[in-house]
């Protein structure tokens, strides 16, 4: 069992505080898990087994027809006034789920965490009716730098192929060979694209929402329009509209698959209505759908960046200076970081292009380059160029 460290560190941070754990994520990246690898650490501090509840909503062990069912399932468990620690796993899947954690969440003894694999878990009515009294924990698949404890590999090169190839997956670690790992993958598009997206949205046409999840996986990193992408769909005779593709993007989004990044106009200081890009959470699942051809190593490691980006709790855009592409804009609460991302910049001609982007920006805030290249690192005026797997391992 991979522990999650920095994971449980944060649900023992918010252990016992007054508020809903939400962890969300998408299907397989170590949800439930967590939940065991915290129970475990809830009895080694003095947890009595009968005050921990578990329940994982899409076991067929449980039958609840309703929020109501649910809710008395396990108020009828709480025996006395000491702390409970209440698990709901999958939570979704029960109508109006919200009405259960609300009511249970007013129990002064009772310390709450559900987890979800959509992020409309978090919108409409449980938003509404929980404002305030929650917080959100995302959950990704396997960082680098959890794959390299894993596997305790000297070669950081070599470990980072693997990590490409074998997904970022928790359990795809387990599996013997590529094969195996991309039936996995697909089993898991396949449960998402019926379960989370088209049984909730009542989409007939999964055809046509698989078609527009390739279209995506294979243009990861690059700058998308709806039209564009409706437009391609029609031209190879899949005719949509764009309010189609609209709404199964967002659907796309929504269970995790992809994740969607805004522009940014540095100079203009004003967010871009068109040209968004979109990110894998796990970029590996694309060859389970499209194969192991036409791999672009360069966008893939930018994937693996803005992963890593979101991990370590920065707000992340697309930037734009002048006619410039800034690779991404990270924000928090230290304030904001530039990075350019390229696979390498040994060719004179790239490494000028990457500087330029950055030297176009007319402010102080620090500026990488993040490159597989194996060099010393250099500082251009200010810009720094480091090793990217270096930069993973946060070294």
């Amino acid at each position: 069992m991979i522990e999650r460290k920095e994971y449980l560190e944060e649900l023992i941070r918010w252990k016992d505080k007054e508020l809903i754990k939400v962890i969300t994520g998408i299907r397989r990246c170590g949800k439930s898990t967590l939940f065991e690898i915290y129970i475990n650490y809830l009895k080694e501090n003095g947890i009595k087994d009968d005050h921990i509840i578990c329940v994982n909503l899409e076991s067929p062990e449980y039958n609840f027809k309703d929020y109501r069912d649910l809710y008395n399932y396990i108020n009828d468990k709480i025996k006395d006034k000491d702390k409970y620690y209440i698990f709901l796993d999958e939570v979704q899947v029960i109508p109006n789920f919200e009405k259960a954690v609300d009511g249970l969440y007013i129990k002064k003894n009772v310390d709450e965490y559900i987890t979800g694999s959509n992020a409309y878990l978090l919108s409409g009515e449980l938003a509404t009716l929980l404002s305030g009294r929650y917080i959100e924990i995302k959950m990704y698949p396997l960082s680098f730098k959890e794959y390299k404890d894993y596997y305790n590999e000297e070669n950081n090169e070599k470990l980072y192929l693997k990590y490409i190839n074998n997904s970022s997956m928790p359990y795809a670690l387990k599996l013997d060979d590529q094969d195996e790992i991309d039936k996995y993958l697909d089993s898991i598009y396949n449960t998402i694209i019926v379960k989370d997206i088209a049984s909730r949205k009542k989409i007939a046409d999964t055809g046509m929402l698989s078609s527009i999840s390739e279209f995506m996986f294979s243009s990861v990193g690059s700058i998308l329009s709806v039209k564009k992408i409706a437009d391609t769909l029609t031209s190879n005779g899949r005719s949509i509209s764009v309010h189609t593709v609209e709404s199964y993007l967002d659907s796309l989004v929504e269970s995790f698959i992809f994740n969607k990044v805004s522009r940014y106009d540095i100079k203009g200081k004003q967010y871009l209505q068109s040209g968004d890009k979109y990110y894998a959470t796990d970029i590996t699942m694309r060859y389970a759908l499209l194969g192991r051809k036409n791999i672009d190593l360069g966008h893939i490691l930018e994937n693996v960046v803005y992963l890593e980006l979101l991990r370590r709790g920065y707000k992340v855009y697309i930037g734009k200076s002048g006619d410039k592409e800034i690779d991404f804009i990270a924000e928090n609460k230290n304030g904001i970081t530039y990075f350019q991302v390229a696979y390498t910049v040994r060719d004179e001609k790239t490494l000028k292009r990457e500087l330029q982007a950055l030297e176009s920006i007319n402010d102080h805030y620090p500026k990488y380059i993040l490159t597989m290249d194996i060099d010393p690192e250099i500082d251009y005026n200010g810009i720094r160029k480091i090793n990217v797997l270096d930069w993973l391992l946060d070294k």
